[in-house]
């Protein structure tokens, strides 16, 4: 049965377990919260659960005992001065399990490491440890633009939309020499057939039609 822990910080520190606990225990909480609702009583209010945590017991042994299944074992006190050294670091740790039916590739804390010299045990050490799985986020930088002032209630004045300029420009046109109203229509508004248009707002009579006058300023519709 493939059956294994392996603890590390990186590929350069790192050790298995040289004798595998008898059990590991593996336990996820919920984090629900109860509160009392008027009218309604207690109610229930369910959260996200709380990170899985893992815990177990065994020795580190002094020599090898046939119940050993690393192939390299370290001194007793060097496993436990590496745990120390690695929960004063505030890091998490990797942690890997491996069985036939469960396998657990997490990074995790120590949350704590209990251990003691077994009398008579030869120098081996008994230890119990706890860990949490761990995950990993960022810190966002604060700027100023970011900081909000809740407590402030200042109102935000709505800008005043600008009126629109109501007076109208005036289009003007002053006669050359050979002008006709329809060459002014065509050539200003695109469509020469206009021209009763230009006549009617700038009261040209029938008879000023064939002799407009140059230099006169006409206004065009």
């Amino acid at each position: 049965m493939s059956y294994s822990i392996r603890l590390s910080v990186s590929e350069d520190e790192a050790f298995q377990l040289p004798v595998m606990p008898g059990s590991i225990e593996i336990s996820k909480s919920g984090n629900n919260q109860t509160q009392e609702i008027v009218s309604l009583g207690e109610i229930n209010i369910i959260k996200h659960p709380q990170l899985m945590e893992y815990g177990f017991s065994s020795i580190f042994p002094a020599q090898f005992y046939p119940f050993v299944t690393a192939q390299v074992i370290l001194q007793p006190i060097e496993y436990v001065r590496i745990i120390i050294r690695w929960m004063e670091s505030k890091q998490p740790i990797r942690f890997i399990f491996i069985s036939d039916r469960v396998d657990i590739n997490t990074l995790a804390s120590i949350e704590s490491f209990d251990w003691k010299e077994v009398a008579g045990g030869a120098g081996d050490i008994e230890y119990s440890i706890k860990l949490k799985r761990y995950i990993s986020y960022a810190a966002t930088r604060v700027t100023e633009d970011m900081i909000i002032d809740r407590g402030a209630s200042t109102a935000v004045p709505t800008p005043t939309p600008s009126r629109p300029n109501e007076t109208q420009q005036i289009k003007t046109y002053t006669l050359v020499a050979g002008d006709t109203l329809w060459a002014v229509a065509q050539k200003h508004l695109g469509n020469g057939a206009r021209w009763p248009e230009i006549q009617q707002l700038n009261s040209i009579t029938d008879a000023e039609i064939k002799r407009l006058q140059i230099g006169r300023v006409l206004k065009l519709p």
